[in-house]
């Protein structure tokens, strides 16, 4: 169906948009799931980031808080 064009001077079949119509369909929902998937490999990734800050940002605290008390 690649190779058909909607024109003003020719009226496809019934089977002709039936057959474009799936194929539109089918496409639709492959791109929407390769989206979905996207998103959440990039919000799984974005997660990663933020725990490994968070932790790096507890380990000077607690470096930081350590030290102050050595001193007393």
């Amino acid at each position: 169906m690649n190779s058909y064009r909607l024109t003003s001077m020719e009226e496809p079949t019934d089977e002709m948009l039936s057959q474009l119509m799936k194929e539109v369909a089918e496409e639709a929902k492959r791109k929407s799931e390769e989206a979905h998937k996207r998103f959440f490999t990039d919000l799984r990734m974005a997660a990663r980031i933020q725990r490994r800050e968070i932790i790096r940002k507890q380990q000077k605290r607690l470096g930081e808080c350590k030290t102050d008390t050595d001193n007393e």
